[in-house]
């Protein structure tokens, strides 16, 4: 990932928040984050919630039915798991305001620089798990720091790698999984959103900074030991009544795919 990618990744992790906070607003919201806004800041707010509004107006509020769907899968898996991994945890804050089982390890893992915004952000608020805050960059050696932090690789696993995996390249990719394959004990739970070839070499204004996709998920992720199963938002199960725009069936491959994955460690 480039300086740039970087800064973009930083940046989009604010978008990520504000598009929350926009949801939150709503009334009937599909989740609610208190904590969004703070993380946000006025400018960013002013200008997400144009944006905001006009994929809502065309049925494709992606970043609120992406945020409901791995809630539920995380608080599912959480019935049987008490670790959790969030990598790229950027300004994600569900540590904070999920219903988590007690006994819950949750660990954050991103750049010193999102981390410890994020941290003084809410130094005043109580997590409702026990939090670890790992300060790594992913395209390095991330594992030591993780097991530190008491990660236990014989016990079962949650990871999330939500909105992370296109801003990695093939190799990155490849190198993350491989780690993730050899941390994870059987039984345990992954998910992820990936996109096509066509989403990622599309017209999109993030577009440029999107550097791998995946056409085949339940095939690429079963390379490193996961049987996956993938939804597209539009999908029943993942619109939440709220996703109407329509992507192609998985039948057209060569149409803009979308992807939630899911998977379990065979």
């Amino acid at each position: 990932m480039s300086d740039d990618a970087d800064a973009q990744v930083s940046l989009t992790a604010r978008f990520m928040a504000a598009s929350r906070a926009f949801e939150s607003q709503q009334a009937n919201p599909l989740f609610r984050d208190p904590f969004a806004e703070r993380l946000a800041g006025t400018e960013t707010m002013k200008l997400i919630i144009p944006r905001a509004e006009e994929y809502e107006a065309q049925g494709r509020p992606y970043a609120a039915v992406r945020t409901r769907f791995f809630d539920d899968f995380l608080l599912q898996c959480n019935a049987t798991i008490r670790q959790v991994v969030l990598l790229g945890a950027g300004m994600d804050t569900r540590a904070y305001r999920l219903d988590w089982q007690p006994e819950t390890h949750l660990y954050e893992l991103d750049r010193s620089s999102v981390l410890d915004y994020k941290e003084t952000e809410l130094e005043t608020f109580a997590p409702q798990c026990n939090r670890h805050v790992v300060r790594a960059d992913l395209r390095e050696d991330w594992v030591p720091l993780l097991i530190e932090n008491g990660y236990q690789p014989d016990q079962p696993s949650v990871w999330l790698l939500e909105g992370l995996l296109y801003y990695l390249s093939d190799s990155e990719v490849s190198a993350l999984m491989k780690a993730i394959d050899n941390l994870t004990a059987p039984g345990s739970h992954f998910a992820a959103d990936v996109i096509n070839d066509i989403i990622c070499n599309g017209s999109d204004a993030l577009a440029a900074y999107w550097q791998s996709s995946c056409n085949e998920p339940e095939t690429f992720f079963a390379e490193f030991g996961w049987s996956a199963q993938a939804i597209q938002p539009s999908d029943e199960g993942a619109s939440f009544g709220r996703f109407t725009y329509q992507f192609p069936p998985r039948s057209v491959t060569d149409g803009p795919h979308i992807f939630f994955v899911t998977a379990t460690k065979t």
